[in-house]
């Protein structure tokens, strides 16, 4: 009796795990419906990212920094809206979108930092205005911080940075086994409640975009990147570095965000030289995403000033 009960349970767990388990996607099947141009991909400082360089070459730069486990795609409205008067530069972190991860398997801030301006060096930008979500937030500051000389204005979407539960200030980051088994088991029904969460009205999630990002996470190592990036996180009290930043800064937030709470906002306000707020009462984590006509036009007015 008891060995048949074990071999039933064994059965029913081999069948969970076969279920379960997600392969990564073919790079060539990923790059034939996400890549625009064979050009996009582009060779930056030992690595290879995945990069969109729209807009006039002369005009000025923006530069566009996703959240975890995202990718340039997520600002492709806002991009398309602007990119007739401005230089608009949009790039996949290693190991995330379509950029494969980095052969150094250094994923730390400092890190992207350096392949952003080597990046700049390379399309002979002097300038920019690092317009960063979640975590491309807390790099777009940190930029911002450590090469003002680079830097013209600054907009935070939602950013990453002041310590929140999981995280605390010198001490890597804790990655639950949960998260760790990601890089077997990421059906696209586990992935939905998290991409829900984004948005203030989960609704509005639709299922293009729900199956991008779990085309674009199952890339061969991608999600063994994102995982390295979140153990190499190390956060550090921001505030010294926000206080040092010299150019405007334009905070954008939905006040209906599960993932960086509003709250977090006047964090920034107590530290930062010249900030100002714009906040939307209806939306989430990525306000670009789940409502850019809305969400768009404070973004322009802070550009035209």
């Amino acid at each position: 009796m008891w060995t048949i009960l074990i071999g039933l349970v064994l059965a029913l767990l081999l069948i969970a795990g076969l279920w379960l388990y997600t392969p990564d996607k073919a790079q060539a099947e990923l790059e034939a419906k996400y890549l625009r141009d064979a050009r996009d991909m582009v060779d930056v400082a030992g690595t290879t990212l995945h990069v969109r360089d729209d807009g006039p070459a002369d005009a000025p730069a923006l530069l566009f920094l996703h959240g975890f486990g995202s990718s340039l795609h997520t600002f492709e409205p806002w991009a398309e809206a602007l990119q007739s008067d401005y230089r608009v530069v949009r790039l996949d972190l290693p190991g995330s979108g379509l950029s494969p991860p980095d052969p150094t398997d250094d994923y730390t801030d400092t890190r992207n930092i350096a392949l952003i301006l080597a990046l700049m060096d390379q399309l002979g930008i002097e300038t920019i205005t690092p317009i960063g979500n979640s975590i491309g937030g807390r790099i777009a500051w940190t930029l911002a911080a450590d090469h003002p000389a680079r830097v013209d204005k600054l907009v935070l979407i939602s950013p990453d940075g002041f310590a929140s539960p999981g995280f605390d200030y010198d001490a890597p980051a804790e990655v639950p086994p949960m998260m760790q088994a990601m890089r077997f088991a990421l059906p696209k029904v586990a992935l939905r409640p998290t991409l829900k969460a984004s948005y203030g009205d989960p609704s509005r999630l639709s299922a293009a975009t729900l199956t991008r990002y779990h085309d674009l996470m199952l890339a061969p190592g991608g999600r063994g990147a994102l995982i390295k990036r979140l153990e190499q996180t190390v956060l550090t009290d921001p505030a010294p570095r926000l206080a040092r930043i010299q150019a405007p800064v334009l905070l954008m937030w939905g006040e209906k965000d599960q993932l960086i709470p509003f709250s977090h906002v006047t964090d920034y306000t107590g530290v930062l030289k010249d900030s100002r707020v714009v906040s939307f009462p209806d939306l989430g984590h990525v306000p670009m995403e789940e409502d850019p006509v809305q969400s768009l036009p404070p973004l322009k007015a802070f550009l035209a000033e």
